[in-house]
């Protein structure tokens, strides 16, 4: 399978051969169709299979159409260290070479000034570490209530480290209806809890949130107005109902 079968636009296909890549990962063949569907996702795979690439690239097709606002990002991306929060930031500079996207880290060892007025200008993609990103929600430079895709990367590294609680913390500054993707090695019980409280089978989870048409369906549906020539096109998966409301159903897997 080659990636131009899950979905992804013509300039991320374009940007992925130029580097090299050929076919998808498992984790990849697995994660981005969901993301496109925006579905929340439990994605268990260790590192070195991929999985950076199996939120970044579809987020970038999500994040295509939209404007950042001053002070609110549109995603964000939680990393346990800064060197990972820089390695995302490399993958998305090189991934998203022809998507016009603006982008923040919000790291340790750089000045709150400079971090600051990139925020201020608004960023689409917003990667940090929890504690530096709760140092600038609590110097009221940061608002949280525009973000459509969070994603907590090495959730089991949050864990080693402590970082669970400042998770749980900044779960609750989301609006309602946003997009959640977990990305972890391994899946221990602190690690399974948090995803069902804030994941869409959860009980406690953003129930009420309105399904949106998936960027990969959005293309499709363009591509056959402007030709009568039947291509294959990605599906949906379809609705569930709870008390009346239609929601998403999470998507979890594990890939090795």
């Amino acid at each position: 399978m080659s990636f131009a079968y899950l979905g992804l636009s013509d300039e991320l296909l374009k940007a992925i051969d130029e580097l090299g890549y050929k076919e998808p990962t498992p984790i990849q063949r697995k994660a981005i169709p969901a993301v496109l569907q925006g579905r929340d996702v439990i994605g268990i795979a260790q590192t070195g299979t991929g999985k950076t690439a199996a939120f970044v690239l579809p987020m970038l097709d999500i994040l295509a159409t939209g404007r950042a606002k001053a002070r609110m990002p549109r995603s964000l991306i939680l990393e346990p260290t800064r060197e990972l929060a820089h390695q995302v930031a490399e993958n998305f500079e090189r991934y998203g070479k022809y998507h016009k996207l603006s982008m923040a880290l919000l790291i340790g060892g750089v000045s709150f000034s400079e971090q600051e007025a990139k925020l201020e200008r608004g960023v689409d993609v917003l990667i940090a570490t929890p504690g530096r990103l709760l140092d600038h929600f609590e110097r009221g430079k940061l608002l949280l209530t525009g973000i459509e895709i969070v994603v907590v990367d090495e959730c089991d590294r949050m864990l080693d480290m402590g970082f669970i609680p400042s998770i749980e913390r900044i779960m609750t500054l989301m609006p309602q209806r946003h997009q959640t993707l977990f990305f972890s090695a391994t899946l221990a019980p602190e690690i399974k809890k948090l995803t069902d409280r804030w994941t869409s089978r959860s009980s406690s989870c953003r129930r009420g949130r309105r399904r949106r048409r998936c960027a990969a369906c959005s293309r499709a549906r363009t591509s056959r107005t402007r030709s009568s020539s039947a291509t294959a096109r990605p599906t949906c998966v379809p609705s569930t109902s709870v008390s009346g409301a239609r929601s998403i159903p999470s998507a979890s897997f594990m890939a090795t």
